[in-house]
């Protein structure tokens, strides 16, 4: 069945590519981004091309996700499934970060999805249905070295996704989180780094390690065994089409790193939780 799909961060990498896979499959698909008409436009023109719907939201912005999801409101009448992809991603000594960068990750990364399903949950919980799929990252379970900022970043989506879920469940709607791990995409061309400098050169060795993990993972992305970021777009396609309450919580997509791990063992603590809350019909969307 078509769905009325809305994706954001879509002008390039896991968004761009899940927006091409889903309007294949049939679905009516809108990709937001910045700027569409300006720094974005020829992403936005490709995707035209595809009769692919585009957006102008930008989910540091209460405004921008506001006017985003009244605009598909406007055209499609109601939103069937929103993809919360958008993000930046920094990595570096996390001392050398300043305040302000710190806030600019965790805005986007956590404080935007917050912004983007308020926007979309009041239109859902009038339809009595909806789907939510969160992408957070296999950091959102383990630790890398240096990835402070972000994987705090990426915990809160796990934490945010998680309370979502249970809260919603009984209005028909679903939420769940897509773990990615590292691939070839423009996230990393938009790497944010320490912006004090001379912190990170007062760790001496340490401090350069963080440049030597960058270069050998670009390298192993132009590898002929490379991993592919369709994986990711492939991964959201099956939850799309999957039936209600019957989606995976949360779904590892690459090398997972024993984030898979962290989740099989963390899913019955978690379930005895809310048990012991009273609260465990939450647990099962309605």
């Amino acid at each position: 069945m078509s769905k009325i799909i809305l994706i954001t961060g879509a002008s390039t990498g896991f968004g761009r590519d899940t927006a091409e896979t889903l309007a294949r499959a049939g679905h009516s698909v809108f990709a937001s981004m910045r700027d569409p008409e300006g720094k974005n436009r020829k992403h936005a023109e490709a995707l035209r091309k595809q009769t692919i719907e585009v957006v102008e939201l930008d989910v540091s912005s209460d405004a921008s996700v506001d006017r985003g999801v009244q605009e598909v409101l406007k055209r499609a009448k109601r939103i069937d499934v929103l993809v919360n992809n958008a993000g930046i991603m920094s990595a570096g000594v996390t001392e050398a970060f300043t305040s302000e960068q710190a806030k600019i990750v965790l805005d986007t990364n956590v404080v935007g999805v917050l912004r983007t399903a308020r926007a979309v949950l009041t239109a859902m919980r009038g339809q009595g249905e909806g789907l939510i799929v969160n992408v957070g990252s296999i950091l959102g379970r383990v630790t890398f070295p240096f990835f402070g900022i972000y994987g705090a970043s990426k915990f809160g989506v796990e934490a945010l996704t998680d309370s979502l879920r249970y809260e919603v469940s009984q209005l028909g709607i679903d939420v769940v989180l897509v773990q990615p791990s590292a691939y070839p995409t423009p996230l990393y061309e938009n790497l944010q780094l320490p912006a004090d400098t001379d912190r990170v050169a007062a760790y001496g060795a340490v401090g350069e390690i963080p440049g030597a993990i960058f270069k050998h993972v670009m390298t192993t992305f132009q590898a002929p065994d490379a991993p592919n970021p369709h994986d990711v777009a492939e991964a959201i396609a099956k939850l799309v089409a999957l039936p209600k309450g019957n989606r995976p919580a949360r779904t590892v997509v690459g090398a997972a790193f024993g984030s898979d791990l962290v989740n099989a063992q963390t899913a019955p603590v978690q379930a005895n939780v809310v048990e012991a809350l009273g609260l465990g019909h939450l647990a099962k969307v309605v």
